[in-house]
């Protein structure tokens, strides 16, 4: 769950929460065997979740060496910007990218995967141009839809973003990523019951994952349940991520009146049934 510093405590949990939900609706573009495939790329020990920055490097040093003996190949170009991104090499993944933008106009997974790197980078309005243009009306692809919703929440753009993930939601029912987006949503606009109420959902469903989880957490802690917030957090996890995790929930959670802030935000009229 990466955190973002502003000069207000309550800024540094909308921030955070605006990066979780990017990050989660920005990876639910692609799979990981979409995102790391064979052929001549360098094969990983394991998938790119489950690294540790060590080996993440390294996977990147690899790839990288790829990607220079054929800067055009469009599987290299996108899996190795993708791991840029994960070492938060943001602006060095948008460069790659553009590049393979440029040698692939017409591929739809370039210009998606493209998308996101230009959202990563905060340029948030070229990345909605960009992802529109890998659309195809006749076969809407949900990932995009939710992903374009996280790029209008980024913009302040809430009721946009929100019809975006039903939008998503029509054509992938009960998609914990689409369900748990909708929920951080909530987060940024400081409504943590709508948020919690479509966490649960997301978190219930049987293909979400730790990522789904940790919003959850989040956004429980957030109310001054932590005990109840740990104990989501823990879940599935080992026992290293599970301490970071919670490590990271009670450094959010321990200035004074942190999420008293955001609960009494969260008594202002609700906006669930105009949104």
């Amino acid at each position: 769950m990466p955190a973002s510093l502003t000069t207000t405590f309550t800024n540094r949990i909308l921030q955070g929460a605006a990066a979780s939900l990017l990050v989660l609706a920005l990876a639910g573009c692609s799979t990981t065997k979409d995102r790391m495939t064979t052929g001549s790329v360098p094969k990983l020990t394991k998938p790119v979740e489950e690294m540790d920055a060590t080996e993440l490097r390294s996977a990147t040093d690899r790839l990288g060496q790829a990607y220079e003996k054929n800067p055009r190949d469009p599987v290299t170009g996108v899996n190795y910007a993708n791991l840029l991104r994960m070492n938060g090499r943001d602006t060095q993944a948008l460069a790659v990218m553009q590049q393979v933008a440029i040698a692939n106009p017409a591929d739809r997974n370039v210009l998606a995967a493209y998308g996101k790197a230009q959202a990563a980078a905060g340029q948030f309005q070229q990345a909605l141009d960009t992802i529109g243009r890998a659309q195809t009306p006749d076969r809407p692809d949900w990932k995009l839809i939710s992903a374009q919703g996280a790029i209008l929440d980024q913009m302040g753009r809430a009721s946009d973003a929100r019809q975006r993930y039903r939008d998503a939601l029509d054509i992938q029912p009960n998609e914990p990523s689409i369900l748990s987006n909708l929920g951080m949503s909530y987060v940024l606009t400081g409504d943590l019951r709508t948020a919690e109420t479509y966490l649960r959902s997301a978190a219930s469903q049987p293909t979400a994952d730790s990522r789904v989880r940790q919003n959850l957490a989040l956004v429980v802690g957030l109310q001054g349940r932590f005990p109840e917030a740990e104990q989501i957090a823990r879940r599935e996890l080992s026992p290293q991520q599970a301490d970071a995790n919670v490590a990271y929930l009670r450094g959010m959670l321990s200035q004074p009146n942190s999420w008293q802030k955001l609960a009494a935000k969260d008594k202002a009229p609700s906006d669930t049934n105009t949104n």
